[in-house]
């Protein structure tokens, strides 16, 4: 039962981990270079390493535009697969695959060069398992309830920082990412980042490097990699990729 709360866990704190890249790591929503104001961002991503794969894709809809504070509301849909061990199945190799979807209403407030988005609702969860685990208890549907907080600052004209924290009841499981950033060739910021998440007996660590902020018409892109390594001693490269469109 022990490590059927840790495959729980990892697979939970993936999700989790899914739903901070959406908000941060490709920065703050810009209404561009004219008068247009932008009230809908579409976004979509990737995330990889060597023992899972995850996808999301979702909208961000501001009703009075992305330029002031005001009400928002997020929609995320995500899957994946993964893979683990199981030692109720005499360490026989278990394939994982898991459906995500929330609902978030939230806040955002903006002060000069200083963003922060604050989310609260509900969620959905959905796995399946080959060959099926008794023991992991993250088989079938969940319902919870998540909260998620994301904030992004430009100290200086060339330096930018970024951290967001996120914490579900299905696990429960939690996620955090901190991001430090220069302005390069004016054209994107990048620099080094750092992320945990894990739950009830599994935990995950990243260390790497981030490209951040790069615009290409009404397109934002993101891209980070570097090393990961969890609780169960299993460790390998990760990588993500992002995008974010106005409308």
């Amino acid at each position: 039962m022990r490590w059927g709360r840790r495959v729980h866990a990892a697979a939970s704190a993936a999700a989790a981990f899914i739903v901070c890249c959406v908000c941060l790591p490709t920065g703050p929503v810009w209404a561009g270079d004219d008068d247009d104001v932008a009230h809908v961002v579409l976004f979509s991503g990737r995330d990889f390493w060597r023992n899972g794969t995850f996808a999301y894709g979702g909208m961000l809809w501001a009703p009075d535009g992305f330029d002031q504070d005001g009400l928002l509301f997020k929609l995320l849909l995500s899957g994946g697969l993964y893979r683990y061990n199981a030692g109720s199945l005499g360490g026989d190799q278990v394939i994982g695959a898991e459906w995500l979807a929330q609902v978030l209403p939230g806040w955002r407030v903006t002060r000069e060069r200083f963003e922060a988005k604050v989310f609260l609702g509900p969620e959905y969860e959905n796995h399946r398992l080959w060959p099926d685990d008794p023991a992991n208890s993250l088989r079938g549907q969940a319902f919870g309830l998540r909260f998620a907080i994301d904030l992004w600052d430009e100290p200086t004209a060339t330096t930018m920082m970024a951290g967001d924290f996120s914490l579900s009841t299905v696990g429960p499981n939690y996620s955090a990412r901190a991001a430090f950033g220069w302005r390069m060739l004016d054209q994107f910021y990048a620099g080094p980042e750092t992320q945990v998440y894990g739950g009830d007996g599994y935990a995950q660590w990243r260390l790497g490097a981030h490209i951040t902020s790069f615009k290409t018409g009404d397109t934002e892109w993101s891209a980070a990699g570097g090393w990961a390594i969890d609780s169960n001693n299993r460790s390998s490269p990760y990588l993500r990729l992002g995008l974010m469109q106005r409308e």
